[in-house]
């Protein structure tokens, strides 16, 4: 079960549902539940499907809104993630996620 700490932003977009799409640096993590932390703050989220590869091959114009939700185009996206890591000549990995309905109990 990955644990990927965040920016407050990333948070908020990923909590609001505006992220749908997280895209991390090196190669895909087991598990089937992504945990993102910011500070002291938690949100579980399903992961429907992972996809690896170069930035180009994972960041694309079909889901870029999805990853960086204030970004206007696949190079804003681009230009967003290089300032987070760096680098984009490295295998990333794209996590498709879900938030996870909790069940209520009724008594």
């Amino acid at each position: 079960m990955p644990l990927f700490k965040t920016k407050k932003e990333i948070f908020d977009w990923i909590k609001n549902g505006q992220k749908t799409v997280d895209i991390r640096k090196g190669k895909a993590w087991k598990g089937e539940t992504a945990i993102f932390q910011w500070g002291p703050h938690i949100l579980r989220l399903r992961i429907i499907k992972k996809e690896e590869g170069a930035l180009t091959q994972v960041l694309r114009t079909d889901n870029y809104k999805a990853v960086i939700p204030t970004a206007n185009s696949l190079n804003e996206a681009i230009d967003y993630l290089q300032g987070l890591y760096g680098t984009t000549d490295r295998t990333f990995t794209a996590y498709y996620l879900e938030h996870v309905q909790r069940k209520k109990c009724d008594y």
